[in-house]
């Protein structure tokens, strides 16, 4: 091994052998090469040590390492669930209902307001005459955006209400009941008496009614004035401009009102005449056709009950248009019964279960169609 090539620590060592000690001079000059070679061993080592460093800090993780969460399988499980299957089955059977039924929805809203022709073969007439074919669909394409959240909100929210009111009596039922002494009297609470199913109803009708209602408001507004507004931009910007945001909830008091009977009966009886009917033929479900009639039937029922608040309700949103506006549900029904006797509540009441009987049948087929392909074909029953 050469000189060159030795190590720091080497040399010392060659050096301490090699060099005599003969005079002060040579013990001067070995000194010095000692020290030099001693401050040239720390300084290897000192490159080595910051070498190492260097490598460990290339190998570490960064301090500030932040990793996203998967939730691509959540989302999945999520799209899965019975709540999403029954929210989709509204949306799709409320748009395919309306599609085909919204010749109707315009002469029972006509006919409602009082525009035009009271009889029914007449309104028709009148439209196609002023508006051609295409004014039977005047409104549709909003219509069609107010029916797809609004059925979707709808049998969503009746369905789980229903089933979290069901869980909850069957877990009442099961435990020991609570009870209120009031001097000698004892009375025993119970859950037993609430029906899941009109609460489901009338908790639907709330909630939907509460979230899209200003699409009501667009919908009427452009089937009545098709002139004043003839398309979803302008009657956005001239109800702002005319009221703010709160011209968008005209009639929201009155519509509530209504809901509540409209909504409970609706529900109610479709779900009591579809398990009294299966009870009675022992059957699971019923077929395509019974789901239409039973449809049909609840539908009917609950337009005749709620009717005259309908007419009001319409006359409270509509009646700017007129030049007249009553300021309250009660002053609407007022002005009804002064203007046309008691029968002008039920004016338009046969346009609206000519509408009505066959939208709810139509609906309701859809809906149990939808949810037979989202639920049953999944086994999420």
């Amino acid at each position: 091994m050469s000189q060159s090539s030795k190590s720091p620590i080497q040399y010392r060592a060659v050096l301490s052998k090699s060099m005599p000690f003969e005079s002060q001079s040579h013990k001067k000059n070995y000194a010095d090469e000692v020290t030099s070679a001693a401050a040239f061993d720390d300084a290897y080592a000192i490159s080595m040590h910051s070498k190492q460093l260097i490598e460990i800090d290339n190998n570490a993780k960064p301090p500030f390492h932040f990793q996203l969460p998967d939730t691509r399988l959540a989302v999945k499980d999520f799209f899965r669930t019975r709540e999403v299957a029954e929210f989709v089955s509204g949306a799709l059977a409320g748009a395919m209902t309306k599609a085909v039924l919204a010749p109707l929805e315009t002469i029972r809203t006509r006919m409602v307001v009082g525009v035009g022709s009271k009889q029914i073969a007449g309104s028709f007439i009148e439209v196609i005459e002023q508006q051609g074919w295409q004014g039977l669909w005047a409104g549709n394409a909003i219509n069609m955006v107010r029916i797809v959240p609004t059925q979707a909100i709808e049998f969503g929210t009746f369905e789980w209400v229903k089933r979290t009111m069901t869980a909850a009596q069957e877990r009442w039922s099961k435990k020991e009941r609570s009870s209120v002494h009031i001097g000698p009297v004892n009375l025993h609470l119970s859950l037993s008496w609430i029906s899941p199913v009109a609460v489901g109803g009338a908790a639907a009708g709330v909630v939907s009614t509460l979230a899209c209602h200003p699409l009501e408001v667009l919908k009427d507004r452009l089937t009545i004035s098709p002139e004043v507004y003839p398309n979803l931009s302008v009657a956005v910007s001239t109800i702002y401009r005319d009221g703010g945001l709160g011209a968008f909830y005209a009639g929201i008091s009155p519509t509530l009102v209504g809901m509540l009977p409209y909504s409970t009966s609706y529900y109610f009886m479709y779900e009591t005449v579809k398990n009294a009917y299966c009870l009675k033929k022992k059957k699971k479900s019923l077929n395509r056709i019974e789901m239409l009639l039973v449809g049909a039937l609840s539908g009917f029922t609950a337009s005749t009950i709620s009717f005259p608040l309908e007419v009001a309700r319409k006359r409270l949103m509509v009646g700017a248009l007129q030049g007249k506006c009553p300021p309250n549900m009660a002053a609407a029904i007022t002005e009804v019964v002064r203007e046309e006797g008691l029968k002008g509540l039920y004016r338009g009441w046969g346009a609206s279960c000519l509408k009505v009987m066959p939208s709810s049948g139509i609906t309701w087929m859809f809906y149990e169609a939808w949810k037979d392909i989202l639920l049953v074909n999944k086994n999420h029953i």
